[in-house]
């Protein structure tokens, strides 16, 4: 068995706990291949995270990790979202291409785009099913291309290897993602899979946009996403956003 570095295990052991909510120390052992001791450290390093709470044994995920239906978080901090939807649809052109992933932030966006009767030719390229049957109301001004994948029903995307190597296969002048947390200069997700398919987006297209509230700033996440540093514009509404600190080449819109 091929030994993995410090973060490549934690991230296996963060997989684990998001499939199965409890990873004893033994069977972490055993599976990755290293002592009892380091699997004991790389889950206190999990805790310290807010990913995982250490019990007798091992560990359970937190509950920050576990996730809530789109339904539910559409509902959360509504107005901020619609806000963030508007200034982010201002971004798109005629004629352009976007690349737009699964949220209820992203599903704001959507909405808007479809408001915007001023746009025409645009191709919208997505992963979420919900997303998809939003945008089915712009068409024939939009053309809707939807990623295959694997079903995931909480927020209705598709994800895993199919919907990645779509995108391989696909450019867009702009993806347009959201997210569960930046901290550390790092946007991050809660889900491994949702994840992947947001790093295969950013690839596939010419510059990223994101879009988050104020609550996902100064919280870290399971899954790292990419660099802050790599999205051109950051899109955000909230408490205190015009204290958002983003990198120097990166815009801050404040959603009004």
């Amino acid at each position: 068995m091929e030994l993995l570095d410090a973060e490549a295990r934690r991230a296996a052991l963060g997989r684990l706990l998001a499939e199965q909510g409890f990873v004893a120390v033994a069977e972490a052992s055993a599976r990755l291949g290293v002592s009892e001791v380091t699997v004991r450290s790389d889950l206190g390093v999990l805790a310290a995270r807010g990913i995982a709470r250490r019990v007798h044994g091992g560990a359970v995920a937190a509950e920050s990790v576990r996730e809530a239906p789109v339904e539910a978080t559409a509902e959360r901090d509504a107005g901020l979202k619609r806000a963030i939807g508007v200034a982010a649809a201002r971004l798109v052109t005629s004629g352009s291409s976007v690349m737009l992933d699964v949220g209820s932030t992203t599903h704001a966006v959507a909405t808007a785009l479809v408001a915007r009767t001023d746009l025409s030719d645009v191709v919208v390229i997505t992963n979420g099913l919900s997303i998809a049957h939003t945008l089915e109301a712009a068409i024939p001004r939009f053309t809707v291309i939807v990623t295959g994948g694997i079903l995931r029903p909480l927020q209705h995307s598709l994800v895993d290897t199919i919907a990645a190597d779509t995108l391989r296969g696909l450019h867009a002048d702009l993806a347009i993602l959201g997210c569960t947390g930046v901290a550390e200069g790092r946007v991050t997700n809660v889900n491994l899979p949702e994840a992947a398919v947001k790093r295969a987006m950013i690839a596939a297209s010419s510059s990223s946009v994101l879009v988050a509230d104020t609550s996902k700033f100064g919280r870290r996440d399971l899954s790292a996403v990419a660099p802050l540093a790599d999205f051109g514009t950051v899109v955000t509404a909230g408490p205190e956003a015009d204290a958002v600190v983003v990198p120097p080449a990166t815009r801050l819109v404040v959603a009004a």
